[in-house]
């Protein structure tokens, strides 16, 4: 299935919803954005029609078709990979369903190719979109850059991505060894990762819930300098109606209009 299709195959929570990115949940919830910022930053038009009878209802928008490690939203993606521009074969994704996905940041999992094949390290980016995910200090690729003929350069450190479904494995935490993990539900109704080898528990890690504002949401703390509440955000200070100023102002004055206007004709 090729990655336009993705989102339809993911059913991604909220994709029908004009104002939702379309990307997936794991992909966009370290960021901490609104939806519709990531959506209008990830949107590129190219031709929108005119306002009027006479004209055709058109909207031609940019569609995504390679993703990478750059974020959607940021304008490095935009720069490598610029809008109704698409060179080389594009890529093919095995859909995963958002409800089946069970990797998240802060597990661990064992490396099963490269050089760091047999190695085990933590998750701590997911790209859901190409099903990968980067394990922190694994798989990665080292370049030498600012050197000349007085200084030899500076190492780069550069995470590369890995195949959820057939470059790592999940660790069982009761004998740290990986294992095939699915989902299962309890007697309790909670619906937890179950290793299949030993019938042990995987918890999703605390990590997983951090993002650039918070380590966790139970543990943020609003800047009173800068956060709204959210009861005043949540207040109702506005509320629409088909009166006009004039007639709003009289009600908020206990003006009742009594005079009946003369008919009026229009050709």
């Amino acid at each position: 299935m090729r990655l336009t299709l993705c989102s339809f195959a993911r059913r991604i929570p909220g994709v029908n919803d004009p104002l939702h990115s379309g990307l997936g949940e794991y992909t966009t919830d370290f960021s901490n954005l609104p939806q519709r910022y990531i959506k209008r930053k990830s949107s590129k038009l190219k031709y929108k029609s005119p306002f009027g009878v006479e004209y055709k209802p058109m909207f031609i928008n940019n569609e995504i078709k390679r993703h990478t490690m750059d974020r959607p939203w940021t304008s490095q993606f935009w720069m490598r990979n610029p809008a109704f521009k698409t060179s080389g074969e594009l890529p093919i994704v095995e859909p995963i369903k958002a409800e089946n996905w069970m990797w998240f940041r802060g597990d661990r999992v064992e490396i099963l190719t490269g050089t760091d094949k047999g190695k085990q390290g933590y998750i701590n980016m997911i790209v859901q979109e190409r099903n990968w995910v980067t394990v922190e200090a694994m798989n990665c690729k080292f370049e030498s850059v600012g050197g000349n003929e007085d200084f030899p350069g500076i190492i780069m450190m550069e995470e590369k991505p890995l195949l959820v479904t057939r470059d790592i494995k999940l660790v069982d935490p009761s004998d740290e060894k990986p294992s095939e993990v699915q989902w299962r539900i309890t007697e309790s109704g909670e619906r937890v990762r179950v290793s299949m080898r030993t019938g042990t528990e995987i918890p999703i890690p605390t990590k997983s819930e951090e993002t650039l504002d918070y380590k966790s949401k139970s543990g943020y703390q609003l800047n009173k300098l800068k956060d709204t509440r959210p009861n005043v955000v949540e207040e109702v200070t506005y509320e629409p109606s088909l009166a006009t100023f004039e007639m709003d102002i009289m009600r908020q004055m206990g003006i009742e209009e009594t005079r009946v206007p003369k008919k009026t004709w229009w050709y």
